[in-house]
């Protein structure tokens, strides 16, 4: 049996500030036009977190069954390192995306019943991108998944259930925050270029290769700063996201200084922070 603080790990924390700097870029952005409701923001909140929690078992108990996760770099896993049975993480996974679909239902019910076909989508992208015969998340496309549901979906979401309507700023700020999301995927997908290679996932950093993808992190890290320049003619509180700028530095500098494997480990944190920093800037800009 598998210790609470074991559970608590394999549940990745790390991860979840990805799940829920949408969530709080989007409320800015309802606050900005006066149409702000915290109960829905809160539980859009939780839906996040229950989707992220979820996914997060669900690839771990994939790549457990697979084999593809014995030998890591990273993070402990629950069933590649034996800690827990696959049955009792893919229950987790399960009740996870149980209660993630409980909430969104509540979201659907007061605000459009076509929201509950976007959480359809965003458990079934959550559950192939290592699960199923054929997961897309070894054939390259799990950057693709991240920006769409961690970046434009969650944003744009967060705001539709607060304000029912979808101004342009949802989507333009959706933008930075799916990239910065992508950035986490394609360091950790970096770290694992060996491991990956030799276990037969094709993610994209492995087609990419080890000198494009520290292209790409980087380009995922500079290019939300941009965007928030634009971003500043109808808004120019957003410029206080700059602030979060000397947060990319030293990842940056990590990555395309050819740090490889447990060296990129901290990368994942400062990104991370990057992350936060820049989304509750953003946030706060968008309000004001």
């Amino acid at each position: 049996m598998a210790t609470l603080s074991q559970w608590v790990a394999g549940s990745r924390p790390r991860t979840l500030p990805t799940s829920l700097v949408p969530v709080v870029v989007g409320t800015g952005i309802a606050l900005g036009e006066d149409e702000a409701v915290w109960w829905r923001a809160l539980l859009a909140a939780f839906v996040a977190l229950a989707l992220q929690i979820g996914v997060n078992y669900s690839n771990d108990y994939s790549d457990g069954v697979r084999g593809t996760d014995e030998v890591r770099v990273g993070p402990m896993r629950l069933v590649g390192s034996g800690v827990a049975p696959p049955r009792q993480v893919l229950a987790a996974a399960l009740g996870f995306f149980l209660l993630a679909a409980v909430a969104g239902l509540a979201l659907a019910a007061v605000s459009s019943w076509w929201l509950l076909l976007v959480g359809a989508f965003a458990i079934l992208a959550a559950w192939f991108y290592t699960g199923g015969k054929t997961p897309y998340g070894y054939r390259a496309l799990g950057e693709v998944s991240v920006f769409v549901f961690f970046g434009l979906v969650a944003v744009a979401g967060t705001v539709y259930v607060q304000a029912e309507g979808l101004p342009w700023e949802a989507w333009v700020a959706a933008v930075p925050i799916g990239l910065l999301a992508c950035g986490l995927l394609v360091v950790n997908n970096l770290r694992d270029i060996p491991t990956d290679t030799e276990s037969g996932k094709r993610t994209l950093a492995v087609l990419l290769g080890d000198r494009r993808t520290r292209i790409l992190y980087a380009a995922c890290t500079a290019l939300p700063f941009m965007i928030t320049l634009a971003l500043a003619a109808p808004h120019p509180w957003v410029l206080i996201a700059l602030l979060a700028a000397p947060l990319s530095v030293a990842p940056t500098q990590t990555v395309l200084g050819g740090a490889t494997g447990p060296a990129l480990i901290p990368v994942l944190g400062g990104t991370g922070r990057l992350q936060l920093a820049f989304g509750v800037l953003l946030a706060i800009g968008l309000a004001l």
